[in-house]
């Protein structure tokens, strides 16, 4: 009867976006495959839209569109970072459909992204899914073998208390 009174809870991070699913060991820049900002999973797109990957709220939208952090319910902060060295595209190619306080639901769509402009001038499409916070060592962090993400249907990561 009390078995499940005391389960951890666990926290599914769904795939922001439709795409190849890589390991965060393989992404092209050693600020995400070395880990620099945390745990995490990539994606390379194939449609034009970043998703939310959990329940939560909006804590940062960068100047330049190209990043939102998200503040999950369990108090997991996310960083889906669109694209390698897009920074420079100075917000070119993004639209951001949310800003900072919202709170956005798994599967919502919170950037439009011109891929084609991207893949043209920035060095990478591949979208990084990072847990900023995961240095923290409060949770266990565990990634997915999926090899294909679709948009608010693929668990492609979970964190659960340590």
């Amino acid at each position: 009867m009390f078995k499940n009174l005391f389960k951890k809870a666990k926290l599914q991070v769904y795939s922001p976006a439709n795409g190849e699913l890589i390991p965060i060991e393989n992404v092209p820049d050693p600020v995400f495959s070395e880990k620099m900002m945390g745990e995490g999973i990539a994606v390379i797109p194939t449609e034009g839209t970043i998703h939310a990957p959990v329940n939560g709220t909006i804590i940062q939208v960068a100047p330049t569109k190209h990043a939102v952090g998200i503040l999950a319910e369990d108090g997991t902060e996310i960083l889906i970072h669109i694209g390698l060295e897009t920074v420079s595209l100075k917000g070119e190619g993004f639209n951001v459909c949310v800003q900072t306080g919202d709170k956005i639901t798994v599967g919502q769509i919170l950037v439009e992204v011109d891929l084609e402009y991207i893949r043209t001038h920035a060095k990478s499409i591949v979208t990084p899914i990072v847990i900023t916070n995961s240095n923290e060592g409060t949770k266990k962090y565990t990634v997915s073998e999926e090899k294909e993400g679709i948009a608010g249907k693929t668990v492609i990561m979970t964190a659960e208390a340590k």
